[in-house]
């Protein structure tokens, strides 16, 4: 099978204390490790306002996975979180080669220095 980049993101219950949540991540980041996914980052986004309410609560902490692996490693991944009661709502999306560059570029912080340089060139203007 070929092997795709994949990215997850996923809303945890806000009412797990810091621990809880971080054990919660823990598990699906041993998930993907157990079906031979290769992690390429962790993102943290924090608490959030929920755009709608979902099982009654308001906020949820957001989480983004990055990880490459073959098809069904996001079948597997999904039935995890199906099966926890703690995980609000979850979307995973295959990336193509330009969102994988994107994506980089970020994590590097590439972006953050070309808006520097544009904004400091707008500034000596």
């Amino acid at each position: 099978m070929e092997v795709r980049n994949y990215e997850t993101v996923f809303i945890v219950t806000p009412v797990l204390n810091e621990s809880q949540v971080q054990e919660t991540v823990e598990k699906f980041t041993q998930v993907l490790k157990e079906n031979s996914a290769a992690i390429l980052s962790t993102e943290a986004w924090g608490l959030r306002k929920l755009a709608y309410p979902i099982q009654k609560k308001t906020t949820g902490y957001y989480y983004c996975l990055s990880y490459t692996g073959t098809g069904n490693i996001v079948d597997v991944l999904e039935l995890a979180f199906r099966r926890d009661e703690r995980i609000i709502r979850f979307l995973s999306t295959v990336l193509d080669k330009h969102a994988v560059e994107y994506n980089n570029r970020r994590r590097n912080g590439e972006m953050n220095l070309q808006k520097a340089a544009k904004e400091t060139e707008s500034v000596a203007q």
